[in-house]
Formats: C-alpha cells, structure tokens, sequence
C-alpha cells in the first residue's frame, strides 16, 4: 500500500476540514482521501464488525473532547452498522475527520486569531489507520491524536464533569450596580441564594442583607475562580457568579480547542503569556519555574496572540514610539502641555534623522495625517520602557518590557497597555532568558543597569515565547479555574465548534 500518497492525501483532507469556510475544499477533498484510502488498501472492505462497533464508541467520546459526535455521523454510523457495502466509506470519512480534528483542531486558527503563525501538529493518518484496523485498535485509536500536555487532560476531566451536572436551572442574579456590604434588595437574595447553590453559603437561613457571611463567602468564591478576593461583586465576580454548568462546560471546550491548535513541543525552555491571567510563565523541561505578573492591551488595543523567538534583551532602551501611539498618545498630550517633551524624556527627529529642538515646533498646527517627526524616548525613570526591553521581532511589534507605572500591578485584571507586556519583575526574567548565555549572569546585568546607557545581550540559543489566550487555567491542585473573557474572543471559537463540517457528498 502506497502510505505516502495517502499520508498526503490525509492531511490535505485535515487542512480542508479545520477550514470550516473552505466549504468547496472540503468537498473536493474529503471523499477523494477516502476513496484514495480504499484503493490503495486493495480489498472491498476494510473494517469489520469488530473495528466498527469500536468507532462507534469512539466518535461517541469526542463529546469528552469538547466536539459534538453527530459532525462525525454518529447517527449515521449507528444506522448503518448492518449494511456492511454502505458503511465501509462512511466509517473511513468518519475517522480521518476526528483525527484531523483532534490532531489540528476543528476550527481554524488563523480565521480566529489573524495573527496566528504556530507550525500545527503533525501525523500520518493512513498509517495510523492502517495500524488500528490490522491490530484492533481503533477504539482507542483517536486518542493518540488528543494533545498531552497535562491541562488538556485535566480540562477534559472537568468537561466530563460539567456535562454531568445537568442542566438544573441556576438562581441568576440580574444586571446592576456593585453589589458590597451593607446592601439590600431582591439582588442580594438573589446573591444568597447563588452563594447557598454553589455550596458558599448554608442553605437555610439568611435574609435580603448583604452581611458579613455573605462578604466572607463572595471573598472564598473570588479566591476560587482567581479573582480579587475584595468580597465585593463587581461585573467580573457577577458573570462567574451567572455562569452555568454548560457555560462552564463550553468554555472547556473552547480552551481545549486552543490547546489542539499547538505544536506538540513548545520549547525546552520557553516562555507562556497567557492574555487572559494575565502573567508571563518560564517553562522549562515542561515544568514551569516562575511566573510574572503582566499587564496586556486593553481591548481596544487587544495584544496579538502569536509564537515566536526571543533573540536579545536591550538594558536601558531608548523607545522609538511607533506612530500610531506618537499620533494618537503624545501629539495629543504635547499639544496640551509643550512641556512634557523635555520633562519626560523625548526627543523629536524630523524625516532626515537630525533632532528639532521641541521648543520650536507649533503642536497645535500638526494632526494625524500631518505629522512629519518621529519621536523617541531616552532611557531614564520615565521612560516607557522602563530598565529592560525583551525582543523577538514581529510584525506586530509587540514585545516584553518593564513599566515606570509599577502601581497597576496590584490590580487583578491589568488590560492597560497598548498592545506590548509589561512585566513586573523583567530583571529577573532577563536573568532567567540570559542563564545559557556565556558572558551575562546579575553581575553583568546590574553593571549594564548602572551605566544609564543603552546595552544589548544577545542570547546564545533563542528562546521561544507564545503568546496565548486561555480562559482555562490550571489551579494548582490538579483541577482547573475559570478566568473572565476579557476580550470577548471565546464566543467565535464555540461557533465554530457547534458549526458541522462541510459534506463531502
């Protein structure tokens, strides 16, 4: 059998079927892998009633995976278990679609998060098939294409979990003001009566006052979902109060599809941010070893979510201020004071490079489309950038860097930036990046600090840094915590989950 023509075959089927707006691909392709698989195979028939009723019960569990059975012909395969000429295809297609799904994901990537640039997983299909049907296998054959990385497995424990729950309806506590002690009202019993659902509060007693248990017992919920545990219920504590045990289950699903959207191998030592918690992890030998509180972009100026490589650190940067901010941050902000020019630090170049002495130049003539300087800012304690700036150039130039404003690091949710991550101890991140690099230990780097001038350390191996969006997290204890959606990103990946993939007949 010609493996290798199939190899191609499957995995030009995977990249149609992950492209749920491909519609035409799909169609042109699925059934010519399918009919290419049975050809090449040389017998009528490929599956008998032993693997068969295995794929039954294997397209029934990728509900455990977050993926609806019937977009793989669960019903169909059911209908057709007797009818052994008709079934043989159907079964195959049915096959080749989950594992393409679970290897690559069902959703494109690319389509969701445009700056998406992440090699997917690979696998040869046909020969894992192959494999499965000549050994008997095929009941856990799918499973081989489900990621592995521990969270994976620990979301998919919970998912089960949610799903068996049911649906037993929950007390919603409606729409309005902060909610804190002392209050009262039919939105503080309906505080309580949440609080004594989710198990917070006891179930008898208690009144329309916002009390002191009540209080305790918000703080113990917020500590759980990895919130500011403020004992006040603001907007963030109330949509987790709301959230339902199939809200929870769809953000699973959600958060494992992102999980299949990886590469197997992210690094042997490697950098996570994780948009949505807020943090920036050192991962080495698939362990992680320190976290760092980060600040992102706020929504309107979300961060990208990308992988890359980190090549060299820069000590005491200058920032050369992108237009886009010069125009929309500093014209504003020098227009009203022409004083800030020289009190923060920057300095103004025209369109040759040679510096214009600020003092000279009419703010309030230039606007947006006429603004013909470029402006920077020298290293120093105002400085944008603070003491450290963290590369891996992109196109989106985002980066690592510290931050003078130290103080918003006290606030759990931190979407305050312009795009970039600021991180609140970068020494000791680039201390961390910079252990494989000869010449560069604390030492050096506080040498470089004290200088006051710009220095570079070039890393001897790069090392990789993803840029991710996770809604799911880990909690410490072999479970999982439930973050807010603070860019409104996880509804367009449930879309496409619940959309069936095209037919290829």
């Amino acid at each position: 059998m010609r493996a290798g023509r199939i190899c191609v075959l499957s995995i030009a089927l995977a990249l149609a079927v992950v492209s749920a707006r491909d519609d035409a691909a799909a169609q042109r392709i699925a059934p010519v892998a399918t009919e290419e698989f049975h050809a090449d195979a040389g017998v009528e028939q490929v599956w008998n009633d032993v693997n068969y009723n295995a794929l039954l019960i294997a397209i029934a569990r990728l509900e455990e995976h977050g993926l609806d059975p019937e977009h793989y012909g669960l019903s169909s395969l059911r209908t057709l278990r007797t009818d052994e000429d008709a079934r043989d295809r159907v079964a195959t297609a049915s096959w080749l679609t989950a594992a393409a799904h679970l290897l690559y994901g069902k959703t494109d990537p690319v389509m969701l998060e445009p700056s998406w640039a992440v090699a997917p997983r690979e696998a040869d299909f046909a020969d894992a098939l192959l494999t499965a049907l000549a050994d008997g296998t095929v009941g856990r054959s799918l499973e081989a294409f489900a990621p592995r990385q521990p969270l994976y497995a620990a979301m998919r424990d919970e998912l089960v979990r949610q799903q068996n729950l049911g649906e037993d309806p929950i007390v919603r506590i409606d729409e309005g003001p902060t909610l804190r002690l002392g209050d009262t009202g039919p939105r503080v019993a309906a505080l309580r009566q949440r609080l004594q659902q989710l198990g917070w509060l006891p179930e008898a007693g208690g009144g329309p006052d916002f009390d002191e248990g009540m209080a305790i017992a918000v703080e113990g919920f917020q500590a759980s979902e990895g919130q500011e545990a403020d004992g006040i219920v603001g907007p963030a504590t109330l949509r987790a109060l709301n959230r339902s045990p199939s809200e929870r289950a769809d953000q699973l699903r959600v958060n494992m599809e992102r999980f299949r959207w990886l590469p197997t191998e992210l690094g042997r030592r490697h950098l996570r941010a994780n948009i949505a918690n807020f943090d920036v992890t050192a991962f080495e030998d698939g362990e992680p070893v320190r976290t760092y509180l980060t600040i992102v972009g706020r929504p309107y100026r979300a961060t990208p979510v990308f992988s890359d490589e980190i090549e060299y650190i820069v000590f005491n940067p200058w920032w050369e201020t992108p237009r886009s901010l010069a125009v929309a941050d500093k014209l504003p902000l020098f227009q009203s004071d022409p004083g800030a020019v020289d009190q923060l630090g920057f300095q103004v170049l025209d369109a040759n490079g040679n510096r214009v002495d600020a003092s000279t130049i009419d703010w309030n003539s230039l606007s947006r489309s006429n603004f013909p300087y470029r402006i920077r800012q020298a290293p120093g304690p105002m400085n944008a950038l603070g003491l450290v700036k963290i590369m891996f150039p992109n196109p989106h130039n985002v980066y690592i860097h510290d931050t003078p404003t130290r103080g918003l690091f006290s606030q759990r949710q931190r979407a305050f930036s312009s795009g970039c991550l600021r991180t609140q101890d970068p020494i000791a991140l680039a201390e961390w990046l910079l252990e494989e690099t000869d010449g560069w230990n604390a030492d050096r780097i506080d040498m470089a600090l004290e200088t006051g001038r710009e220095n570079r350390a070039d890393l001897t191996a790069h090392v990789p840094v993803h840029i991710l969006y996770q809604t799911v997290i880990a909690d410490g204890a072999g479970g999982v915590r439930f973050l807010d959606d603070i860019y409104q990103r996880d509804p367009a990946v449930l879309s496409g989950l619940e959309t069936p993939p095209p037919r290829g007949d």
